[in-house]
Protein backbone atom coordinates (compact mmCIF):
# COMPACT_ATOMS: atom_id res chain seq x y z
CA UNK A 1 0.00 0.00 0.00
CA UNK A 2 3.30 2.17 0.86
CA UNK A 3 4.23 1.75 -2.74
CA UNK A 4 0.70 2.84 -4.48
CA UNK A 5 1.07 5.98 -2.39
CA UNK A 6 4.36 6.32 -3.01
CA UNK A 7 2.86 6.76 -6.98
CA UNK A 8 0.04 8.39 -6.68
CA UNK A 9 1.84 10.78 -4.73
CA UNK A 10 4.23 11.70 -8.08
CA UNK A 11 0.38 13.02 -10.31
CA UNK A 12 0.70 15.86 -10.42
CA UNK A 13 -2.68 18.23 -9.67
CA UNK A 14 -3.22 20.04 -13.02
CA UNK A 15 -5.33 23.37 -12.92
CA UNK A 16 -5.46 25.31 -16.05
CA UNK A 17 -8.04 26.87 -18.34
CA UNK A 18 -9.93 23.86 -19.78
CA UNK A 19 -10.04 22.68 -16.39
CA UNK A 20 -11.96 25.48 -14.98
CA UNK A 21 -13.88 25.39 -18.09
CA UNK A 22 -14.86 21.80 -17.96
CA UNK A 23 -15.17 22.10 -13.75
CA UNK A 24 -18.10 24.76 -15.09
CA UNK A 25 -19.22 22.49 -16.98
CA UNK A 26 -19.82 19.70 -14.98
CA UNK A 27 -21.23 21.60 -12.31
CA UNK A 28 -24.01 23.56 -14.68
CA UNK A 29 -24.99 20.22 -15.85
CA UNK A 30 -25.78 18.77 -12.52
CA UNK A 31 -27.58 21.08 -11.79
CA UNK A 32 -29.43 21.79 -14.86
CA UNK A 33 -29.72 17.51 -15.41
CA UNK A 34 -31.44 17.25 -12.12
CA UNK A 35 -33.83 20.49 -12.12
CA UNK A 36 -35.25 19.36 -15.39
CA UNK A 37 -35.75 15.33 -13.32
CA UNK A 38 -37.56 17.38 -10.76
CA UNK A 39 -39.17 20.04 -12.64
CA UNK A 40 -40.50 17.13 -15.01
CA UNK A 41 -42.11 14.99 -12.69
CA UNK A 42 -44.14 13.07 -15.03
CA UNK A 43 -42.32 10.97 -17.85
CA UNK A 44 -41.93 13.32 -20.67
CA UNK A 45 -39.64 14.02 -23.58
CA UNK A 46 -38.21 16.29 -21.65
CA UNK A 47 -37.08 13.68 -19.09
CA UNK A 48 -35.02 11.85 -21.74
CA UNK A 49 -33.12 15.55 -21.96
CA UNK A 50 -32.48 15.31 -18.28
CA UNK A 51 -30.95 11.77 -18.41
CA UNK A 52 -28.93 12.75 -21.16
CA UNK A 53 -27.37 15.79 -19.66
CA UNK A 54 -26.54 13.71 -16.28
CA UNK A 55 -25.31 10.89 -18.04
CA UNK A 56 -22.49 13.21 -19.49
CA UNK A 57 -22.17 15.26 -16.39
CA UNK A 58 -21.37 12.26 -14.58
CA UNK A 59 -19.34 11.06 -17.58
CA UNK A 60 -16.79 14.27 -17.70
CA UNK A 61 -16.91 14.38 -13.52
CA UNK A 62 -14.48 11.35 -14.34
CA UNK A 63 -12.79 13.09 -17.29
CA UNK A 64 -12.34 16.86 -14.99
CA UNK A 65 -10.88 14.55 -11.87
CA UNK A 66 -8.37 12.02 -14.43
CA UNK A 67 -7.40 15.28 -16.29
CA UNK A 68 -6.62 17.35 -12.84
CA UNK A 69 -4.70 14.63 -11.67
CA UNK A 70 -7.50 14.95 -8.89
CA UNK A 71 -8.36 11.68 -9.04
CA UNK A 72 -5.46 10.28 -7.16
CA UNK A 73 -8.23 10.78 -3.94
CA UNK A 74 -10.79 8.61 -5.00
CA UNK A 75 -8.70 6.29 -8.01
CA UNK A 76 -10.94 3.15 -7.10
CA UNK A 77 -13.82 5.16 -9.23
CA UNK A 78 -11.53 5.37 -12.10
CA UNK A 79 -12.63 4.25 -15.43
CA UNK A 80 -16.29 3.63 -13.67
CA UNK A 81 -18.29 5.67 -15.67
CA UNK A 82 -17.57 4.12 -19.16
CA UNK A 83 -21.21 2.37 -19.24
CA UNK A 84 -22.48 5.95 -19.00
CA UNK A 85 -21.17 7.00 -22.03
CA UNK A 86 -23.06 4.44 -23.96
CA UNK A 87 -25.88 6.14 -22.49
CA UNK A 88 -25.49 9.37 -23.54
CA UNK A 89 -26.49 8.80 -27.44
CA UNK A 90 -29.64 6.73 -27.04
CA UNK A 91 -30.82 8.82 -24.13
CA UNK A 92 -30.67 11.71 -26.47
CA UNK A 93 -32.38 10.21 -29.71
CA UNK A 94 -35.21 9.13 -27.30
CA UNK A 95 -35.75 12.87 -26.06
CA UNK A 96 -35.93 13.37 -29.92
CA UNK A 97 -38.51 10.53 -30.87
CA UNK A 98 -40.70 11.63 -28.05
CA UNK A 99 -40.70 15.32 -28.55
CA UNK A 100 -41.56 15.06 -32.75
CA UNK A 101 -43.29 11.76 -32.47
CA UNK A 102 -45.33 13.02 -29.60
CA UNK A 103 -45.52 9.92 -27.58
CA UNK A 104 -43.57 7.69 -25.24
CA UNK A 105 -40.88 4.81 -26.71
CA UNK A 106 -42.34 1.28 -25.16
CA UNK A 107 -40.30 -0.41 -22.33
CA UNK A 108 -39.26 -2.55 -24.52
CA UNK A 109 -37.58 -0.15 -26.88
CA UNK A 110 -35.94 1.13 -24.03
CA UNK A 111 -34.60 -1.95 -22.91
CA UNK A 112 -33.29 -2.94 -26.66
CA UNK A 113 -31.59 0.25 -26.95
CA UNK A 114 -29.57 0.04 -23.65
CA UNK A 115 -28.32 -3.51 -23.90
CA UNK A 116 -24.98 -2.27 -25.27
CA UNK A 117 -24.06 -0.49 -21.85
CA UNK A 118 -25.54 -3.14 -20.02
CA UNK A 119 -23.05 -5.98 -21.69
CA UNK A 120 -19.93 -3.62 -21.20
CA UNK A 121 -20.76 -2.12 -17.56
CA UNK A 122 -20.93 -6.65 -16.69
CA UNK A 123 -17.47 -7.14 -19.25
CA UNK A 124 -15.99 -4.74 -16.54
CA UNK A 125 -16.87 -6.04 -13.51
CA UNK A 126 -13.43 -7.60 -12.82
CA UNK A 127 -11.90 -4.30 -13.53
CA UNK A 128 -14.30 -2.42 -10.97
CA UNK A 129 -13.43 -5.30 -8.40
CA UNK A 130 -9.85 -5.38 -9.51
CA UNK A 131 -6.61 -3.89 -7.32
CA UNK A 132 -6.14 -0.97 -6.48
CA UNK A 133 -3.33 -1.27 -8.28
CA UNK A 134 -4.51 -2.65 -11.62
CA UNK A 135 -6.80 1.12 -11.85
CA UNK A 136 -3.79 3.06 -11.03
CA UNK A 137 -1.67 1.65 -13.90
CA UNK A 138 -4.39 1.84 -15.93
CA UNK A 139 -4.87 5.71 -15.40
CA UNK A 140 -0.95 6.04 -15.87
CA UNK A 141 -0.96 4.65 -19.14
CA UNK A 142 -3.76 6.95 -20.37
CA UNK A 143 -2.06 9.94 -18.58
CA UNK A 144 1.67 9.77 -17.00
CA UNK A 145 3.57 7.19 -18.90
CA UNK A 146 6.50 7.89 -17.70
CA UNK A 147 5.32 7.42 -13.57
CA UNK A 148 6.81 3.17 -12.88
CA UNK A 149 3.78 1.20 -12.64
CA UNK A 150 2.76 -0.38 -9.57
CA UNK A 151 2.87 -4.44 -8.85
CA UNK A 152 0.19 -6.31 -9.82
CA UNK A 153 -0.60 -10.05 -8.50
CA UNK A 154 0.54 -12.54 -10.81
CA UNK A 155 -2.66 -14.00 -10.92
CA UNK A 156 -4.62 -11.31 -12.11
CA UNK A 157 -6.78 -11.70 -15.32
CA UNK A 158 -7.18 -8.70 -17.94
CA UNK A 159 -9.05 -10.79 -20.01
CA UNK A 160 -11.96 -7.83 -19.32
CA UNK A 161 -9.50 -5.88 -21.72
CA UNK A 162 -10.54 -7.27 -25.07
CA UNK A 163 -13.93 -5.02 -24.96
CA UNK A 164 -12.21 -2.19 -22.99
CA UNK A 165 -9.22 -1.63 -25.94
CA UNK A 166 -12.43 -1.00 -28.57
CA UNK A 167 -14.22 1.29 -26.58
CA UNK A 168 -13.46 4.00 -28.41
CA UNK A 169 -15.48 2.11 -31.52
CA UNK A 170 -17.79 1.57 -29.42
CA UNK A 171 -18.25 5.27 -28.98
CA UNK A 172 -18.16 6.10 -32.20
CA UNK A 173 -20.46 3.14 -33.18
CA UNK A 174 -23.21 4.56 -30.37
CA UNK A 175 -22.89 8.37 -31.47
CA UNK A 176 -22.99 7.39 -35.29
CA UNK A 177 -25.99 5.14 -34.97
CA UNK A 178 -28.32 7.07 -33.19
CA UNK A 179 -27.37 10.51 -34.95
CA UNK A 180 -28.13 8.78 -38.05
CA UNK A 181 -31.45 7.73 -36.38
CA UNK A 182 -31.88 11.33 -35.43
CA UNK A 183 -31.43 13.05 -38.38
CA UNK A 184 -33.91 10.73 -40.32
CA UNK A 185 -36.38 10.87 -38.10
CA UNK A 186 -36.19 14.50 -38.36
CA UNK A 187 -36.12 14.69 -42.06
CA UNK A 188 -39.15 12.42 -41.69
CA UNK A 189 -41.35 15.07 -40.01
CA UNK A 190 -39.90 18.04 -41.47
CA UNK A 191 -43.09 18.70 -43.91
CA UNK A 192 -45.60 17.38 -41.67
CA UNK A 193 -44.08 20.22 -38.79
CA UNK A 194 -43.41 22.90 -41.55
CA UNK A 195 -47.03 22.38 -43.17
CA UNK A 196 -48.62 23.57 -40.29
CA UNK A 197 -48.67 26.97 -40.02
CA UNK A 198 -48.11 27.85 -36.32
CA UNK A 199 -45.39 29.20 -34.34
CA UNK A 200 -45.34 27.07 -31.20
CA UNK A 201 -44.56 24.06 -33.51
CA UNK A 202 -42.01 25.29 -35.62
CA UNK A 203 -39.99 26.49 -32.41
CA UNK A 204 -40.46 23.13 -30.97
CA UNK A 205 -39.23 21.61 -34.46
CA UNK A 206 -36.16 23.81 -34.83
CA UNK A 207 -34.89 22.94 -31.07
CA UNK A 208 -34.78 19.73 -32.18
CA UNK A 209 -33.39 20.18 -35.16
CA UNK A 210 -30.69 22.04 -33.76
CA UNK A 211 -30.20 19.48 -31.38
CA UNK A 212 -29.71 16.87 -33.82
CA UNK A 213 -26.85 19.23 -35.20
CA UNK A 214 -25.28 19.61 -32.03
CA UNK A 215 -25.22 16.11 -31.69
CA UNK A 216 -23.88 15.20 -35.04
CA UNK A 217 -21.16 18.19 -34.23
CA UNK A 218 -20.04 15.77 -30.89
CA UNK A 219 -19.76 13.25 -33.17
CA UNK A 220 -17.46 14.79 -35.52
CA UNK A 221 -15.60 16.12 -32.32
CA UNK A 222 -15.18 13.08 -30.72
CA UNK A 223 -13.85 10.92 -34.11
CA UNK A 224 -11.14 13.84 -34.29
CA UNK A 225 -10.53 13.40 -30.18
CA UNK A 226 -10.03 9.52 -30.76
CA UNK A 227 -8.22 10.32 -34.35
CA UNK A 228 -5.46 12.42 -32.90
CA UNK A 229 -5.58 10.44 -29.76
CA UNK A 230 -4.27 6.69 -28.75
CA UNK A 231 -5.33 7.28 -25.31
CA UNK A 232 -7.60 9.55 -22.88
CA UNK A 233 -5.24 12.78 -23.40
CA UNK A 234 -7.82 14.44 -25.27
CA UNK A 235 -10.93 13.85 -23.73
CA UNK A 236 -11.04 17.56 -21.94
CA UNK A 237 -11.62 18.79 -25.68
CA UNK A 238 -14.71 16.59 -25.26
CA UNK A 239 -15.49 18.04 -22.13
CA UNK A 240 -14.81 21.96 -22.85
CA UNK A 241 -17.81 21.01 -25.68
CA UNK A 242 -19.94 19.37 -22.95
CA UNK A 243 -19.53 23.08 -21.00
CA UNK A 244 -20.64 24.77 -24.28
CA UNK A 245 -23.80 21.93 -24.64
CA UNK A 246 -24.34 22.43 -20.57
CA UNK A 247 -24.59 26.52 -20.92
CA UNK A 248 -26.32 26.72 -23.95
CA UNK A 249 -29.10 24.48 -22.97
CA UNK A 250 -29.60 26.39 -19.60
CA UNK A 251 -29.75 29.27 -22.12
CA UNK A 252 -32.82 27.93 -24.26
CA UNK A 253 -34.34 27.14 -21.29
CA UNK A 254 -34.15 30.29 -19.43
CA UNK A 255 -35.29 32.74 -22.45
CA UNK A 256 -38.31 30.12 -22.50
CA UNK A 257 -39.07 30.47 -18.91
CA UNK A 258 -42.09 32.31 -17.67
CA UNK A 259 -39.64 34.71 -15.58
CA UNK A 260 -39.61 37.17 -17.98
CA UNK A 261 -43.46 37.75 -18.36
CA UNK A 262 -44.74 40.50 -16.85
CA UNK A 263 -47.52 38.41 -16.27
CA UNK A 264 -45.96 35.56 -13.75
CA UNK A 265 -45.29 38.54 -10.83
CA UNK A 266 -48.53 40.48 -12.29
CA UNK A 267 -52.12 39.52 -10.98
CA UNK A 268 -54.03 36.64 -13.31
CA UNK A 269 -54.92 38.78 -15.89
CA UNK A 270 -52.93 42.25 -15.49
CA UNK A 271 -50.62 42.00 -18.13
CA UNK A 272 -49.92 39.39 -21.33
CA UNK A 273 -47.09 38.70 -23.27
CA UNK A 274 -46.12 35.43 -25.09
CA UNK A 275 -43.44 34.57 -27.69
CA UNK A 276 -44.47 31.07 -28.07
CA UNK A 277 -48.52 31.24 -28.95
CA UNK A 278 -50.68 34.35 -30.45
CA UNK A 279 -54.74 34.77 -30.67
CA UNK A 280 -54.67 34.91 -34.26
CA UNK A 281 -52.69 31.23 -34.03
CA UNK A 282 -55.56 29.79 -32.59
CA UNK A 283 -57.95 31.15 -34.50
CA UNK A 284 -56.33 30.16 -37.84
CA UNK A 285 -56.28 26.33 -36.34
CA UNK A 286 -60.11 26.61 -35.16
CA UNK A 287 -61.03 27.51 -38.50
CA UNK A 288 -58.57 25.77 -40.66
CA UNK A 289 -59.41 22.19 -39.20
CA UNK A 290 -62.87 22.86 -37.17
CA UNK A 291 -61.44 21.37 -34.23
CA UNK A 292 -64.14 23.69 -31.83
CA UNK A 293 -66.84 21.42 -33.33
CA UNK A 294 -65.69 18.10 -32.12
CA UNK A 295 -66.98 16.74 -28.36
CA UNK A 296 -62.87 15.63 -27.69
CA UNK A 297 -62.23 19.19 -28.08
CA UNK A 298 -60.21 20.33 -24.42
CA UNK A 299 -57.69 22.98 -23.77
CA UNK A 300 -55.06 20.54 -22.94
CA UNK A 301 -55.20 18.77 -26.28
CA UNK A 302 -56.27 21.93 -28.11
CA UNK A 303 -52.43 23.12 -26.04
CA UNK A 304 -50.48 19.93 -26.74
CA UNK A 305 -51.97 20.30 -30.32
CA UNK A 306 -50.58 23.73 -30.58
CA UNK A 307 -47.18 23.26 -28.51
CA UNK A 308 -47.70 25.24 -26.02
CA UNK A 309 -49.12 25.51 -22.16
CA UNK A 310 -52.90 25.12 -21.45
CA UNK A 311 -52.10 28.18 -19.25
CA UNK A 312 -50.68 30.41 -22.21
CA UNK A 313 -53.94 29.53 -24.13
CA UNK A 314 -56.28 30.42 -21.32
CA UNK A 315 -54.77 33.69 -20.46
CA UNK A 316 -54.56 35.14 -24.49
CA UNK A 317 -57.98 33.81 -24.81
CA UNK A 318 -59.54 35.56 -21.70
CA UNK A 319 -57.54 38.98 -22.74
CA UNK A 320 -58.68 38.49 -26.54
CA UNK A 321 -62.73 37.87 -25.73
CA UNK A 322 -63.27 38.53 -22.51
CA UNK A 323 -64.24 34.63 -21.91
CA UNK A 324 -63.14 31.80 -20.77
CA UNK A 325 -61.98 28.82 -23.05
CA UNK A 326 -65.10 27.01 -22.79
CA UNK A 327 -67.58 29.92 -23.56
CA UNK A 328 -65.26 30.87 -26.34
CA UNK A 329 -65.67 27.45 -27.92
CA UNK A 330 -69.70 27.68 -27.33
CA UNK A 331 -69.75 30.89 -29.02
CA UNK A 332 -67.93 29.61 -31.94
CA UNK A 333 -70.30 26.34 -32.03
CA UNK A 334 -73.64 28.21 -31.19
CA UNK A 335 -72.83 30.41 -34.44
CA UNK A 336 -72.92 27.31 -36.76
CA UNK A 337 -75.54 26.14 -35.09
CA UNK A 338 -77.86 29.08 -35.46
CA UNK A 339 -77.35 28.41 -39.81
CA UNK A 340 -77.71 24.71 -39.44
CA UNK A 341 -81.20 25.07 -37.55
CA UNK A 342 -81.81 27.49 -40.49
CA UNK A 343 -80.83 24.76 -42.95
CA UNK A 344 -83.04 22.72 -45.08
CA UNK A 345 -79.45 19.87 -45.32
CA UNK A 346 -80.21 19.15 -41.09
CA UNK A 347 -84.28 19.66 -41.31
CA UNK A 348 -84.53 16.07 -40.73
CA UNK A 349 -82.59 16.21 -37.18
CA UNK A 350 -83.96 17.27 -34.02
CA UNK A 351 -82.62 20.54 -32.29
CA UNK A 352 -81.03 18.46 -29.92
CA UNK A 353 -79.17 16.13 -32.28
CA UNK A 354 -77.95 19.37 -34.46
CA UNK A 355 -76.40 20.04 -31.29
CA UNK A 356 -74.67 17.31 -30.95
CA UNK A 357 -73.03 17.90 -34.87
CA UNK A 358 -71.18 21.29 -32.88
CA UNK A 359 -69.78 19.27 -30.17
CA UNK A 360 -72.20 19.84 -27.60
CA UNK A 361 -72.57 16.26 -25.37
CA UNK A 362 -75.93 16.39 -23.86
CA UNK A 363 -79.35 18.68 -24.60
CA UNK A 364 -78.54 20.83 -21.14
CA UNK A 365 -75.46 22.05 -22.25
CA UNK A 366 -76.48 23.23 -25.34
CA UNK A 367 -79.36 24.32 -24.50
CA UNK A 368 -77.83 26.19 -21.79
CA UNK A 369 -74.74 27.68 -24.33
CA UNK A 370 -77.68 28.68 -26.53
CA UNK A 371 -79.59 31.01 -24.44
CA UNK A 372 -76.30 32.31 -22.94
CA UNK A 373 -75.16 33.32 -26.38
CA UNK A 374 -78.59 34.21 -27.95
CA UNK A 375 -80.49 34.92 -25.20
CA UNK A 376 -83.61 32.99 -26.46
CA UNK A 377 -84.34 29.03 -26.36
CA UNK A 378 -83.09 27.08 -29.81
CA UNK A 379 -86.74 26.46 -30.69
CA UNK A 380 -88.07 30.32 -30.13
CA UNK A 381 -84.89 31.31 -32.18
CA UNK A 382 -86.36 28.98 -35.09
CA UNK A 383 -89.79 29.97 -34.82
CA UNK A 384 -88.86 33.97 -34.81
CA UNK A 385 -86.79 33.05 -38.01
CA UNK A 386 -89.28 31.92 -39.65
CA UNK A 387 -91.92 34.64 -39.29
Amino acid sequence: MDAIQHILDQIPIRHDFASQLMFLGVVQGFFLGILILIRARKTTAITFLGWTILFQSIVFCDTYLCYTGLIKYVMLFNDSTEAFVLMIAPAFYFFIYAAIKRKMPNPKQLALHFVLPLLYLLSQIPFYVAPLSVKVNAYLGAYYDNIATAPVPESFDYGYHWLKDRFDWLILLSFSVYTILGVLLVWSERKRILSIPYQANFAKYAFIRNSVIILSLLLTIIFLVLYHYDDDGGDHYIGMVQTFIAFSTSYVILMESRFFEKSWFADKYETFTSNTITFDTIETFMQQTDYFLSQETSLKDLAERLGTSSNAISKIINVKTGLNFNDYLNKKRIEIVKTRLLSKDFAHLTVEAVGNTVGFKSKSAFYNAFKKHVHTSPSQFVKAKKV
